[in-house]
């Protein structure tokens, strides 16, 4: 009880902080409308971000005021319980968005648009993903399809390796490898607060591959323990590759410390350092700039498991809720509602819009163009779990786990150190 007693205090401090940080900022711009956004993307992702918004501010005359952290998930309630929030939120954890729509710190979006401006832009599926208890509080900036691995075609040519079809064929590629001499995968799990994320991927997407759907909504939701037999598997079947010191680049102390954005560049190397990389269209953002998506590297889908539950694909994203009932936070809210934000989105290279009116001619390039498609045709589709989880268990203990299981922890203890956290969350 002292403990956190003395934990809150700490973070009301902190809070306090960046409070008098902020107001001796300002600079005595209070005459120009601002509104401020608080996410997690940063460097190259909040230049990008800056495109998006830049009409918006042109349009309307209203200063956006960002802020990038990559401790999102520690800050941001830092921030809040502090009395500093910011006017909009840009989170890459709905369970972390639905925590404070419980706790009734954001503003419900049914009250700020009409259901009709909503039904035009997006589908239902993403509206509910936006929903808690009924009522919508978030809405998708952008998405992520996640169950992709990259390769470079000319590094598979020189070795005459062919694209796996299935996962018995993707190891049997991974044993050719290092019978060769190469090292198949790149790997890298550090990102700041965030770092393990890269790990939970993973599991997700075995978990989809192994158990089904139904397991997989029931292990987000706590219908099954984090200790389930399935889960075990899931994390035990990633260990077949991050644990094997051949695998990976750098090994477990490589996959561990290696920072996820560098994490792909040996697949660049003229000797390849790696030859496969599973990760989201996000990751094409931190290529080296004279890549050629297409020529240098390209993406097939991850293999599936079991035959019946076929090749689902994990999806992350960005939903954008609102703190502060601001004229000038609505009338971003809307304006990310529009086609126009969104079309600017997809010509990044790395993003996909969830936004109805974006055409597959919207994006740069014919790999981001098979992403979109591949997204779009998808049977089985589901969100990050760990994002969809209480903030506690799905951006802490499971992020944490996947970090120790990786550093040499027994998998039953660190399931079960997960499982305990669901009592803190609920």
């Amino acid at each position: 009880m002292l403990k956190r007693k003395i934990g809150k205090l700490l973070s009301l401090l902190l809070g306090l902080s960046i409070l008098l940080v902020a107001c001796n900022s300002s600079g005595g711009s209070s005459d120009s409308p601002t509104v401020t956004i608080m996410g997690s993307v940063t460097g190259k992702g909040e230049e990008e971000l800056k495109q998006v918004l830049a009409p918006f501010t042109e349009e309307t005359g209203i200063k956006v005021v960002y802020e990038g952290t990559d401790a999102f998930a520690t800050l941001l309630p830092v921030r809040v319980d502090s009395g500093n929030p910011p006017d909009i939120a840009m989170f890459p954890q709905p369970g972390l968005m639905a925590d404070f729509a419980r706790d009734s710190q954001l503003v419900p979006l049914d009250t700020v648009l009409k259901r009709s401006q909503l039904s035009e832009a997006f589908s239902q599926n993403w509206l509910d993903l936006g929903t808690v208890d009924g009522k919508l509080y978030g809405i998708w900036y952008r998405v992520f399809a996640k169950s992709l691995v990259w390769y470079s075609p000319e590094a598979f040519a020189a070795k005459g390796y062919k694209v796996p079809t299935t996962w018995d064929e993707m190891m049997a590629l991974s044993d050719k490898i290092v019978a060769d001499g190469g090292v198949p995968w790149c790997l890298g799990m550090a990102s700041g607060d965030a770092t393990g994320w890269v790990g939970t991927d993973w599991v997700e997407d075995i978990m989809l591959r192994t158990a089904g759907a139904k397991i997989y909504d029931q292990w987000m939701t706590h219908k099954i323990p984090f200790n389930d037999s399935a889960v075990k598997n899931a994390f035990e079947e990633f260990g077949k590759i991050a644990l094997n010191p051949n695998y990976i680049v750098g090994g477990t102390t490589g996959a561990i410390s290696i920072p996820f954005g560098d994490s792909p560049k040996p697949l660049f190397d003229k000797t390849p350092g790696c030859y496969m990389h599973r990760q989201a269209t996000f990751i094409a953002s931190f290529f080296p700039e004279t890549v050629m998506l297409g020529k240098d590297v390209d993406v097939f889908p991850l293999p599936g498991i079991k035959k019946e539950f076929g090749v689902p694909m994990l999806v992350g994203g960005e939903v954008v809720a609102m703190f502060n009932d601001t004229p000038e936070a609505q009338q971003l809210i809307e304006y990310l509602t529009t086609v126009k934000p969104h079309e600017i989105l997809a010509g990044i290279k790395g993003y996909i819009s969830p936004h109805k009116q974006v055409s597959l001619e919207a994006y740069p390039n014919a790999v981001t163009k098979r992403q979109a498609k591949l997204l779009a045709e998808a049977e089985i589709i589901r969100y990050d779990a760990s994002d969809m989880m209480p903030g506690a268990v799905g951006t802490g203990a499971f992020w944490t786990g996947i970090v120790d299981y990786v550093g040499g922890k027994d998998v039953d203890r660190v399931l079960k150190d997960i499982e305990e956290s669901w009592s803190a969350a609920d």
